[in-house]
């Protein structure tokens, strides 16, 4: 990790909270600092977390604090967002409240000269990190979203259960919007290094003949099923965050589907969305360009389209 590392996050509710969890009880930095509205409750996280760190065999300087602290940071997440409408199915609805919410805290960061990572979680992350790379004027590849990083270990773990194997052994991505309109690339998935359509044809009778397109829907929908169930999410995004903030600071070159600025990648250009990108000190160092057939092309340009379709929205 980078001597002397930073992080800080923006938002103490359940996803910063979890975040800054994970990220202490995995040490990935030497100091973390929690900012956020509502100071007692910023703080109250803060003591918690404080007295766990005694039983961790750690040394990691957690702290509140206020925007000053960004100015020395290496990464900055922003994970504070618009109150989640209860009865809401699509993340899409969240724009004009977090736009509100984006702008200030962007404000905030960049006044006190910022110049590390940014990280976007809040929804809808995709729309939100493009609009955050456009108000912070940092490089593109210092303005990062957690995309479908969960998505892709979402899915992961279903196919896992149906073949009865470690979610490990499953390599797939999916890509485009963090959304209902994200793509699976079916034509690069793989377990154990077999092409998972090989895998569903000799193994029709485990794969229950479940459709490709149905379990799509199923990851895509996997989040919902949480958010109407407990309230919230907040144990797979902080722990696929807190994977991005690993590849940062150790500067690992994980290739993971992260929301990033395509430039003329897979056709596309000025669009933020995932797609596999290899992460290291300098955030998004490089886009993979993967095979997709011409139908999960086409999809993924109608995901962009959507995308693209909101940006106008973003303007004042």
């Amino acid at each position: 990790m980078f001597k002397d590392s930073k992080v800080v996050i923006i938002g103490a509710g359940n996803v910063g909270a979890t975040t800054a969890y994970t990220i202490i009880n995995q040490g990935l930095c030497e100091e973390l600092v929690l900012i956020d509205r509502n100071e007692e409750k910023a703080l109250g996280e803060v003591m918690d977390m404080q007295h766990s760190i005694y039983f961790m065999n750690r040394n990691i300087r957690i702290k509140t604090g206020g925007y000053e602290e960004c100015k020395d940071a290496d990464i900055v997440i922003i994970t504070a967002a618009a109150p989640m409408d209860p009865n809401a199915n699509d993340r899409l609805t969240m724009l004009a409240p977090s736009k509100r919410v984006m702008k200030s805290i962007v404000g905030s960061i960049m006044e006190q000269g910022f110049d590390g990572i940014l990280v976007v979680v809040s929804n809808p992350v995709d729309i939100m990190t493009y609009y955050a790379w456009k108000l912070s004027g940092l490089p593109a590849n210092q303005v990062i979203g957690s995309g479908t990083t969960l998505d892709m270990a979402r899915l992961s773990c279903e196919l896992s259960k149906k073949f009865d194997l470690d979610a490990k052994s499953v390599s797939c991505y999916i890509i485009g919007e963090h959304g209902d309109s994200e793509v699976v690339s079916w034509n690069s998935a793989t377990i154990g290094g077999k092409a998972l359509t090989d895998v569903m044809k000799d193994n029709a009778e485990r794969a229950r003949n479940e459709s490709f397109d149905e379990m799509r829907k199923a990851t895509t929908s996997a989040g919902w099923e949480i958010f109407h169930r407990k309230g919230n999410t907040s144990y797979g995004i902080a722990a696929s965050v807190s994977a991005i903030v690993k590849s940062i600071l150790f500067n690992e070159n994980r290739i993971l589907p992260i929301s990033v600025h395509l430039e003329g990648q897979y056709g596309l250009n000025d669009v933020y969305l995932s797609v596999p990108t290899i992460i290291n000190k300098k955030g998004a160092k490089e886009i993979v360009e993967i095979k997709l057939t011409e139908e999960e092309t086409k999809a993924l340009m109608h995901s962009a389209g959507i995308i693209r379709d909101y940006y106008s929205a973003l303007k004042d």
